[in-house]
């Protein structure tokens, strides 16, 4: 038996989410209620978003080159770890919908000096920026079923997902990206 983080309801295995599930939802028809708050396993290519009554959603996700490193700096192609939150959403040209997230944070930039400080990166390196949740290429939502990590660092979702939680998102919503 698991305890729920956002109630005092005692659940069973069978109610959380399968790291095995390509997509699974509470209810077609119920949209979940704020605060939202999502969190995204990267050893499990997977999206959870949580609502107000606990687990809603859970959906496959792809990452930058080697999704078992933390972003060090720009052009690594690597995802950052850590709590971000939603800055801005817009339609993409290229991948459907982008949800920015204020990567790098406060803690984000400590990690880097620190890294700079024991030689772990360049004097000359960057943290780098412009991190988010996307789509995929038009007709490229395969790239999400073959766990083939493409971006430069973001999290890519297939182009129905990412318009689904685009849908029900805001500025402001908690994004933990973990391991």
């Amino acid at each position: 038996m698991f305890k729920s983080n956002h109630s005092n309801k005692t659940l069973s295995a069978a109610d959380l989410p399968s790291s095995k599930t390509k997509k699974a939802k509470r209810s077609v028809l119920e949209q979940p209620s704020v605060p939202i708050r999502i969190v995204i396993d990267k050893s499990d290519y997977e999206l959870h978003v949580y609502d107000s009554k606990g687990w809603y959603a859970t959906y496959p996700v792809v990452f930058g080159n080697d999704p078992a490193k933390d972003k060090k700096m720009e052009g690594d192609r690597c995802t950052p770890e850590g709590d971000f939150k939603i800055t801005a959403k817009r339609p993409h040209e290229k991948w459907s919908r982008f949800l920015a997230i204020d990567y790098p944070t406060k803690a984000d930039l400590e990690k880097f000096n620190q890294r700079k400080k024991k030689g772990e990166i360049p004097q000359n390196a960057r943290p780098g920026g412009a991190i988010g949740i996307h789509g995929t290429w038009p007709h490229e939502d395969f790239v999400i079923d073959r766990y083939k990590n493409w971006t430069l660092g973001c999290i890519s979702m297939k182009n129905s997902d990412v318009k689904e939680i685009y849908a029900f998102t805001s500025g402001g919503t908690n994004v933990t990206i973990r391991k």
